[in-house]
């Protein structure tokens, strides 16, 4: 599958430091984890048409980019139950109809880095990732990250790895554009930086390959998009930053997912992209979300299932959800076993007599008719 021995090597690497992405995700407690997400709210955003060309120089000195929000500053990826990030982080994003362009600003007093090939596992350094999931269904989405040393690492999940899912670390962005701008001196510990802030620019044609869905987006449509920031421990060894070994990394992020591990894309936030005037629309929760979180605690519920007995459920009440109740779905949600594991679905009510029904499989993925 690998074009070469070193990028197995490297996927290799990923798989093994199941701390920092996967945490429990490829041995996963199922009850455990859903307990702790049930309870994080994925963020939003809305994303602004670009007022004008943007020049991807890590800089954001652009009137584009002055003029839009900050995102919220990052939390621990587990949430709330965690104490504020000590070194703040913050994104932006903007678009236009070649592009979708994320900035983020990280505050650092040692801005340092050492990999420098690309599709290197970027982690293994200081860095940011920005993850993107184009129509919510938990498959086929995104994984991009990089370091103060503008090396990027550019990869598509097939599905989440909890879910058996293959990282294809050959695929790449055609016509991805990234610049770093670092406030201080990187890789110089002889003096204190500021930080360094970063521009990344997703070409629509790229990203439609697996989206499933017009790109580049129409007005008001959203996307599941969330960011990363692995913080590691260092050292100072002749004169040189060197990652502690044996040590924790912090993973900060903009939308929580409630554990350590980032490809739980049900927790994403949502980037509502806009043609309007900065400001002058509001970010629309999504309508669908009590069906979608209900038939995600039925995901959990049925793993959880099939790990203690060896086969996936069709009773809500063998799950320990018989009586669940949620006053905009039309009745209760329906399982029943399939070839492959179970389908479970949900119909929930819109506006008026508006139906929506939504699906959820054994592999995590969720749609609707």
């Amino acid at each position: 599958m690998f074009r070469t021995t070193a990028r197995l090597i490297r996927l290799f690497l990923t798989y093994a430091s199941g701390a920092l992405l996967f945490g429990s995700g490829l041995c996963a407690d199922f009850s455990a984890d859903w307990a702790k997400m049930k309870r994080i709210q994925p963020k939003g955003y809305v994303c602004y048409h670009t007022a004008g060309p943007i020049d991807v120089d890590g800089k954001l000195d652009e009137m584009s980019w002055q003029n839009v929000p900050w995102t919220d500053f990052f939390a621990d990826i587990e949430g709330d139950i965690k104490s504020p990030p000590p070194l703040r982080t913050r994104t932006k994003m903007l678009w236009d109809d070649e592009y979708f362009y994320v900035a983020a600003e990280l505050e650092e007093p040692h801005v340092w880095g050492t990999l420098t090939n690309r599709d290197s596992v970027i982690f293994h350094d200081n860095d940011f990732e920005i993850f993107i999931d184009p129509n919510g269904d938990n498959h086929e989405y995104y994984e991009f990250e990089m370091n103060a040393l503008n090396t990027v690492w550019d990869l598509l999940l097939k599905k989440p790895y909890k879910d058996g899912g293959p990282a294809i670390n050959e695929w790449d962005i055609a016509g991805l554009k990234s610049a770093v701008h670092v406030r201080g001196t990187l890789n110089d510990p002889s003096d204190k930086d500021q930080g360094w802030s970063l521009e990344v620019a997703f070409p629509w044609k790229a990203l439609a390959e697996y989206a499933h869905r017009p790109t580049p987006p129409k007005d008001g449509e959203q996307w599941r998009v969330d960011f990363s920031r692995v913080e590691w421990r260092f050292a100072i060894e002749e004169g040189k930053y060197k990652r502690m070994a044996g040590t924790k990394e912090n993973n900060w992020v903009w939308s929580p997912t409630g554990i350590i591990d980032m490809h739980r894309p049900e927790k994403w936030g949502y980037v509502q992209f806009s043609t309007a005037t900065v400001a002058k629309v509001k970010f629309k929760p999504d309508a669908a979300a009590p069906a979608r979180d209900l038939l995600q605690e039925i995901y959990y519920a049925e793993r959880e299932y099939q790990e203690r007995h060896g086969q996936f459920s069709a009773s809500l009440g063998e799950l320990g959800l018989a009586r669940v109740r949620c006053p905009r779905l039309s009745g209760l949600p329906k399982i029943q076993r399939t070839a492959d594991g179970f389908w479970a679905t949900a119909e929930i009510k819109l506006r008026g007599e508006e139906r929506q029904r939504w699906h959820i499989r054994q592999d995590a993925k969720v749609w609707t008719e």
